[in-house]
């Protein structure tokens, strides 16, 4: 259906896989992985984002309210979705995108104009071999290899692809550096990790949403300060960072209580502020001012912009510290969407 839900609901079917880029969700589409290695869509086919060789050029009916199974492979690793492309890797290392290709989103050295001759709306292959983990976002994508190496292509304004330029690619480029292992990007700036414990951010930063404590913008990888981060991730205007003793740290932008400070909407923070608590074990921030993290007890807690129900506490109210969904304690992985809400996972 097309129905607002403001408490979490089930998704028909089990044997989904619960690692952190098994399932994604952004601009109205959303993607899973099954056990099985099968890859499903649903949502908003704009740009032929299901990957179903259909658009919405095609009709109303190419957008899909229910889990639709992309092809027939049984190899599929990990999805991202991003804004305007998805991606996917397979267990042999393949890389795989479709969707829109404005800024040159899909990496396939076409031409960056959009339009229906340059979109894909199958899954399309990206030279190599050797590609790990991915993030898709805001008209660009990122990808760590096997060897730690982190590549980038599309829109970089502001220098969003960490290449210490503001042209957009179409084809993978380098970002320097050798030991990546976690990337996360928003719609203006983006966040990774190294194998080191050390955590860096590029890109937009008028609310201190790099972490630098100032104001300015990067164009390169710049070291957001500490060693034992574990995991990041970014929102709109802001990011939060989780370290390896189970304490989560946030910065940046303040509108909707996001920061999770319990204090006015207007503190915006330009360096990691710890949020009360020394328990968490995973978070994801959205990009529409959401954040959720789950406990080690099995616990999930969000806060921030719950206009929409998004926080999934059968309201619409703003929370400014986290504030526990439900009651249950079998939550086990998530994902944050764009549009402000969440994928999340439980163990049945």
């Amino acid at each position: 259906n097309t129905t607002k839900y403001s408490s979490p609901v089930q998704i028909p079917g089990t044997g989904w896989q619960t690692s952190s880029r098994t399932f994604s969700g952004t601009n109205y589409t959303s993607a899973a992985i099954k056990t099985d290695g099968t890859l499903w869509t649903w949502g908003s086919n704009e740009e032929g984002y299901l990957g179903q060789n259909t658009s919405t050029t095609d009709g109303a009916e190419a957008h899909r309210s229910s889990p639709t199974q992309v092809g027939t492979d049984t190899t599929w690793s990990n999805v991202s979705v991003g804004n305007q492309s998805v991606c996917a890797t397979k267990t042999d290392g393949t890389l795989w995108i479709w969707g829109g290709n404005n800024s040159g989103a899909l990496g396939l050295n076409q031409s960056a104009s959009p339009g229906p001759s340059i979109r894909q709306s199958s899954p399309t292959q990206i030279p190599g071999t050797t590609w790990n983990k991915i993030e898709s976002t805001f008209r660009r994508t990122y990808v760590i290899k096997t060897d730690g190496t982190l590549w980038s292509w599309g829109y970089n304004e502001y220098g969003y692809l960490g290449d210490n330029t503001g042209i957009n690619r179409s084809s993978p480029v380098q970002v320097p550096g050798t030991t990546w292992s976690q990337v996360n990007g928003a719609r203006y700036h983006t966040v990774a990790v190294k194998t080191d414990g050390t955590a860096w951010a590029w890109g937009y930063n008028g609310f201190g949403e790099l972490g630098h404590n100032n104001r300015s913008n990067y164009s390169s990888p710049t070291q957001i300060p500490g060693t034992t981060w574990s995991d990041i991730s970014s929102g709109h205007y802001s990011s939060a960072g989780l370290k390896t003793d189970g304490t989560l740290w946030v910065w940046g932008h303040n509108q909707y209580g996001q920061m999770g400070q319990n204090q006015p909407n207007t503190s915006n923070i330009s360096s990691p502020t710890q949020v009360p608590g020394t328990t968490w074990s995973s978070m994801k921030m959205a990009e529409d001012y959401g954040m959720f993290a789950i406990k080690t007890d099995g616990t999930l807690w969000s806060w921030g912009d719950g206009g929409d129900g998004e926080l999934g506490h059968n309201n619409r109210t703003q929370y400014s510290s986290p504030t526990q969904v439900g009651s249950d304690s079998d939550w086990t992985s998530l994902q944050a969407n764009a549009s402000g809400g969440i994928l999340a996972i439980k163990t049945l």
